[in-house]
């Protein structure tokens, strides 16, 4: 039974080291020219927008264009971050849930 227990403890402990993995994920990504900075999270939601100085001189539809493909990188790098989390994960608890008990 202790070791069905220390087992059970471990996937667990698993489980909430991914998800702690998770919720530290958080990436930046800036402009080519500078002007702007997104910050999003491991589901790729903005968390911080830096507009540097000039960046208004670019134009309203320039200016928006730029700051969507600015959050949209800084998400792709963020999912490319989750997805190896995921992939570390599902090896380990695989191997958790694969190790049987002495005696099954």
């Amino acid at each position: 039974m202790d070791e069905l227990e220390a087992r059970a403890q471990r996937q667990l402990d698993g489980l909430r080291d991914f998800e702690e993995k998770l919720r530290a994920i958080s990436v930046r990504a800036t402009s080519s020219d500078g002007l702007v900075t997104a910050e999003v999270d491991a589901t790729g939601a903005l968390v911080d927008l830096r507009l540097e100085h000039g960046a208004n001189e670019l134009g309203a539809g320039r200016l928006a264009d730029q700051i969507v493909t600015t959050a949209a990188l800084a998400a792709q790098k963020a999912y490319a971050k989750v997805a190896a989390v995921t992939e570390e994960f599902n090896e380990s608890f695989g191997d958790l849930l694969a190790a049987r008990p002495a005696g099954d």
